[in-house]
């Protein structure tokens, strides 16, 4: 990302009050943050499919949902990107180089699957993908 598309990322979480103000530090509101991933996350970012595509498994076809659900018949969902390693149904990321990251990243790869199974999964997919993401982001705000 740009640092001009970093700054206005942070002046949003602030006018959103995903980010605490200047007294506590610019501290992230992990209570705003939790439910705005829970109930939010879908309507604000809402998933765009396409077609068969080569590209980087994400939602319940990546760590770690993958270990928890049996992919069935139909393509898995996959982010294009034409040096992934699996083909299934272009779902489209977050953000344009989120794959690229991803496979840099791995802790930032199953984050990124996990808000994609919160903005289109079925409901145990979703139900799952909360568990996980609430028990990662609680232990930061005793941190």
């Amino acid at each position: 990302m740009s640092p001009s598309e970093v700054h206005a990322a942070v002046k949003r979480a602030q006018a959103s009050r995903l980010l605490h103000g200047s007294e506590l530090g610019e501290r992230p509101n992990y209570g705003a943050i939790e439910e705005f991933l829970i109930h939010g996350l879908k309507y604000a970012f809402p998933v765009e499919r396409g077609e068969l595509t080569r590209g980087v498994p994400t939602s319940y076809a990546a760590e770690p949902l993958r270990q928890l659900i049996a992919p069935g018949d139909e393509p898995i969902p996959v982010w294009p990107y034409a040096a992934g390693s699996q083909r299934g149904i272009a779902f489209e990321p977050l953000y344009k180089q989120a794959p690229k990251a991803a496979l840099r990243d791995p802790v930032l790869y199953e984050l990124l699957a996990l808000a994609d199974a919160l903005r289109d999964g079925r409901g145990r997919e979703r139900k799952l993908a909360e568990k996980l993401i609430v028990g990662r982001l609680r232990p930061a705000v005793h941190a």
